[in-house]
């Protein structure tokens, strides 16, 4: 019998601020082409924070260097259950009193291609 075998993909975002943010964020393709964000970060102030993926791996003058979110079907913008949003808009997280956040969701929308930079919005 003939099995196919298929390369796993796979993606590592570490988070590491000035501010005193930092983290390890993972992205695995899943046998049925969704991926698999899992990771933790810390030094975050608590409540909802922003979680995107944007289109450069840019840093150098933080937010404003990493382009727009990863739109590779030039949707228009919505939330995360929406069919129609940007790819990189994953929603929010939120992050408890001691400043940490941990997250395991799998994202149908997303199949990793390319290395993917992952920057948090602090607002």
């Amino acid at each position: 019998m003939f099995r196919s075998h298929r390369t796993m993909v796979k993606a590592v975002a570490v988070l590491n601020s000035r501010e005193g943010v930092s983290g390890t964020i993972y992205f695995t393709e899943e046998e049925d082409g969704s991926t698999k964000v899992t990771g933790s970060v810390s030094g975050l102030k608590p409540g909802l924070h922003g979680f995107h993926v944007h289109a450069l791996g840019d840093t150098t003058n933080g937010c404003m260097s990493t382009g727009p979110h990863f739109n590779p079907q030039s949707k228009e913008h919505g939330a995360p259950e929406d069919e129609n949003r940007h790819a990189g808009d994953l929603g929010n997280v939120t992050v408890g009193e001691d400043g940490r956040c941990s997250s395991v969701f799998s994202l149908s929308c997303m199949a990793i291609t390319v290395i993917i930079i992952l920057q948090f919005l602090l607002f």
